[in-house]
């Protein structure tokens, strides 16, 4: 399969999974959205799970490289960094196609481990958290992993709040949160 047709595929294919879900969208459904033949899916792709692979790992890198990217220009300092953590995501789902999060959806749908699928969900969500933890390190916090992880459940928390009570103002929230649990974890540092 030639580089553009395997990449509008990829993108169509990722689109339909984070509206309709990954079981939920068939073969058929993708070939017919993405204008290919059912040859070229199977060219490019041995099966419709090796092409939901594809589209999280190619969600993760260009997910981790755009967040980092945005927190990483919005301050020098780490503990603006991890407030901008919070701003970052707000934008993220204020798309008009915001569906929750992708990798979420992904464990949810792919709940047993050994699933390549789940393992690259739970792989994208622990390199989010290792990138946290450098950020909690790199502003002298006490405990930076532990910091890290409420971080992170405040994350979630306000991604789920705005899909499921479409809460315009969840980021907001916990990063007002999040700023007292840094202010209290800087000063026992």
């Amino acid at each position: 399969m030639k580089a553009p047709k395997r990449a509008e595929l990829v993108k169509t294919a990722q689109a339909l999974f984070a509206k309709e879900g990954f079981k939920g969208v068939s073969v058929d459904r993708l070939v017919q959205t993405a204008g290919v033949a059912k040859m070229t899916l199977y060219k490019g792709f041995r099966t419709k799970d090796e092409l939901i692979l594809e589209t999280l790992r190619q969600r993760d890198r260009t997910l981790r490289n755009w967040f980092m990217r945005e927190v990483e220009t919005a301050s020098t300092d780490p503990k603006a960094r991890l407030l901008a953590c919070f701003d970052a995501l707000q934008v993220w789902a204020s798309k008009p196609d915001f569906n929750g999060c992708y990798f979420v959806s992904a464990l949810s749908e792919y709940a047993q481990e050994s699933d390549p699928a789940h393992r690259a969900a739970k792989e994208h969500k622990r390199m989010m958290l290792d990138y946290l933890i450098k950020l909690c390190t790199e502003a002298k916090l006490s405990d930076p992993e532990d910091v890290a992880r409420d971080l992170r459940l405040l994350m979630e928390g306000a991604s789920a709040s705005k899909l499921t009570l479409n809460q315009t103002d969840s980021f907001e929230r916990a990063k007002r949160m999040a700023g007292l649990l840094l202010d209290a974890a800087a000063s026992h540092a």
